[in-house]
């Protein structure tokens, strides 16, 4: 068994087990880990630090891909093993330690953390994690579900610890493609022209000496938690397919539309499950996670090819497609996230990026990360990489959270993830604004009629036509702008009164 999955025989005499590898872990390390959106997260080794942790304390600066599954984020916040976290996570445990100031935590853009791990702005990991499906005979790494930052955690690290998963088959590998950026200033361009160029390797390659332990692991990923698809993200599937046809009899887009980028979550999946039933035809997509909906296009015949970082689905769509890996291989690809999220193609290949945020104001400003304005969801992980650059950067939520108790619309956002210079597209269950080439009162005008809840639309206006008569480019009442959320805060509601 380990010399079908370890074919370097060299290698074999590496084999530990999980607690003896975490060992090699040591106080105030820098650890680089697999992992990428529940995906092919490193499993029994950080498991088994956590078991150390309670006897022998430890805090680790941890660095990922984007969020992990396994609950591995919240156990190692539980028996305080991490000082610093990035680049994303997505655990209530966490995210509370985050916000009490427990943890550090920097969100940053997901393309830009081995740039700057590159460039020794931020530390290089003294130690990587990385889970894989098989080392070739060569001694390089075959990444499972994940790509995500895991080959160049392998690059930078003084060591390499290999977590071999038996519960994936090894026939992912020839699914991934492997390809690192030079050093600046020196770097050449990256010849990736279509979705489906491979421009790689299959494997992550490594030097088998910096490899000091590998682990059996027969955990599986987590399933996906995005929910099903319910009538108001039907409705904003469908005000969005609305607006796709009328751009492709403008001439503005083809019948296939352009390469798509879809985040994570149960409103983006849900909307774009929703093309299942459109008549768009041979589409592509280009994007970070492929999700449920990713299959779902496929199975229709919809969609012709899939880029991403991980593949992070539902229990029963892991079993239909890693249990029928050969019918969907030649479909998909899987690249380090600083590829997947290249600004540089996202611009070229003119991609349709559709990402959800927390709320959106009247001049079309996105919060995407911070609830109320100072406590931290889950990071702004690859939106921005694609919203800055894409033909169409698309913006989605439902209009009212909490019971009708907050309007997603508010007057100003609470924090800025993305400013209205990067926002073409927003959509809720009531309507869609096409903010292209208007002013900002135009936008306002655009975003209030279409987007707002009935609930808050009188509110807004209100607000908008008193800032208007003020004056400005961008009109605001400053003493007000923030009042909506002040309301939430000491009263419950954003529309309650003293």
């Amino acid at each position: 068994m380990n010399s079908d999955r370890i074919r370097l025989p060299s290698l074999l005499e590496k084999v530990k087990s999980a607690d003896e590898a975490a060992a090699l872990i040591k106080d105030g390390m820098t650890v680089g880990m697999s992992g990428f959106t529940r995906a092919g997260e490193a499993k029994a080794v950080p498991l088994a630090l956590v078991e150390r942790a309670k006897k022998d304390p430890l805090k680790i600066t941890l660095v990922t891909g984007a969020s992990l599954g396994n609950d591995i984020d919240k156990k190692l916040t539980e028996v305080g093993a991490l000082a610093r976290r990035l680049p994303f996570q997505a655990d209530n445990t966490l995210r509370k330690a985050i916000n009490d100031g427990q943890v550090m935590f920097i969100d940053q853009h997901l393309s830009e953390t081995v740039e700057q791990m590159r460039a020794n702005q931020i530390a290089r990991p003294d130690i990587a994690v990385v889970e894989a499906v098989s080392i070739t005979e060569k001694g390089h790494i075959v990444p499972t579900t994940s790509v995500g930052n895991s080959a160049n955690f392998v690059q930078f690290a003084k060591q390499v610890i290999v977590e071999i998963n038996t519960t994936l088959s090894p026939e992912l590998e020839g699914l991934h493609d492997i390809y690192l950026q030079e050093e600046r200033p020196n770097r050449t361009p990256v010849n990736l022209l279509k979705p489906d160029d491979r421009i790689g390797t299959t494997a992550i390659e490594v030097d088998p000496s910096k490899i000091v332990a590998i682990v059996f692991s027969d955990l599986s990923d987590s399933p996906s938690n995005a929910l099903p698809a319910d009538s108001e993200t039907q409705a904003i599937a469908d005000h969005l397919i609305e607006f796709l046809k009328k751009e492709v009899d403008a001439g503005r887009l083809p019948n296939s539309l352009r390469p798509l980028q879809v985040g994570i979550g149960t409103i983006a999946n849900a909307v774009t499950s929703g093309l299942v039933k459109s008549p768009f035809t041979d589409l592509v997509q280009y994007s970070e996670v492929l999700q449920d909906s990713t299959f779902e296009l496929l199975d229709a015949g919809k969609l012709k090819f899939a880029s991403g970082s991980s593949i992070t689905i539902s229990a029963p769509c892991a079993e239909r497609v890693f249990g029928n890996v050969a019918k969907y291989k030649d479909k998909l690809v899987l690249r380090p996230q600083e590829i997947s999220n290249l600004p540089e193609i996202v611009r070229r290949l003119g991609t349709i990026s559709i990402n959800t945020a927390l709320e959106f104001d009247i001049y079309g400003n996105v919060n995407s990360t911070h609830v109320s304005g100072s406590k931290m969801m889950n990071g702004i992980g690859g939106s921005g990489d694609f919203a800055r650059n894409a033909q169409l950067a698309v913006f989605v939520t439902k209009s009212t959270a909490k019971g009708g108790a907050i309007s997603s619309v508010v007057p100003m956002v609470s924090h800025v993830d993305h400013t209205g210079h990067d926002t073409d597209i927003l959509v809720t269950e009531i309507g869609l604004a096409d903010l292209r080439g208007l002013a900002p009162r135009e936008r306002a005008r655009a975003i209030i009629d279409n987007c707002v809840h009935p609930d808050y639309r009188f509110a807004l206006n209100d607000y908008f036509e008193r800032a208007c008569a003020k004056g400005g480019q961008t009109p605001h009442i400053l003493r007000e702008a923030l009042e909506w959320h002040i309301n939430l805060e000491e009263r419950g509601n954003m529309l309650s009164k003293g």
